[in-house]
This record gives structure tokens, sequence and C-alpha cells, in this order.
């Protein structure tokens, strides 16, 4: 069984503008000819790494909401820009849409069990949630009607 992260993702707006961001960070270390290797830099360092690793994901909280995730792919230290050490979470490329799940505010990150995580938005589903506007998806689940 999996174990994930959920951390809060402060500065986006949506998923839209996450993965814009990210897009134009890729674009920037492809530019200077650096490896294009997505990650996010953390001061703790995660102490159960090899069950993160075991199919793990890091879930996004955008506006207070779980709405999508990134597969982690390792860990590696790293710097700060004030040069302070840290950790460095490596991502999958692939932001996965998730059912939105109402979460409150907190620092840093924290474990998230496979069966406390919400399951993906899949284009094949029945219930075309896939087809609602990321506000409406997110309203409804801050009223819990899905």
């Amino acid at each position: 069984m999996a174990l994930h992260l959920v951390k809060l993702c402060v500065g986006a707006a949506s998923i839209d503008d996450l993965g814009t961001w990210q897009a134009g960070r890729l674009a920037e270390l492809r530019k200077v000819n650096r490896k294009a290797t997505l990650f996010h830099r953390t001061y703790q360092t995660p102490k159960r790494q090899a069950e993160l690793l075991d199919g793990g994901s890091l879930y996004w909280v955008i506006k207070g909401v779980i709405q999508a995730r990134q597969r982690l792919i390792g860990f590696s230290d790293g710097q700060k820009e004030d040069g302070s050490p840290c950790c460095l979470m490596l991502l999958d490329h692939e932001l996965v849409r998730v059912r939105p799940v109402p979460r409150r505010a907190f620092q840093g990150w924290r474990y998230l069990t496979d069966d406390d995580a919400p399951n993906d938005i899949s284009e094949d589903e029945d219930d075309e949630l896939h087809l609602m506007p990321a506000k409406m998806r997110r309203e409804l689940a801050d009223l819990c009607l899905i």
C-alpha cells in the first residue's frame, strides 16, 4: 500500500495555474541546458521515503481543496535560495486531477494513507466530473456534495 504526502500549493489559483507555472519552470531549465526536473523544496526530509517511492504521490491543496497530485519519483538534497539546506521532492511531470476534498490550512506537509487519498478523476467516469469547471467542483466539495 502506497503512502502519499499532502502539501499546500501556495500562490496557485487553480490546477491550470500550477501546470502553467511548472511548464514555465521546465522551459527555463531547458533554456540554460539543465536537466528539466520538477521538484518542490521543503525544510523537512520525509523519514518514510521508501514507502513514498512505492507508488506514492504529492497531493496539492489549492485554495483549501485537494485538487491534484503528482507522482513522487525521488528525493534529493538541495539548497534554498538563501543557501540553507533543504530536501527536494522530485516530481513526475504529469498533474493528475483528483476528486476534490476540502482540507484546512497547515504548515509543511503531512503523510496521507492510500485509504485517505482522493481518487483520480478519470475522463472515462460515468458521472462526468472531469467536465465540470474547477470552480464548480471546488464549491460542491466545500458543500460536501462531491
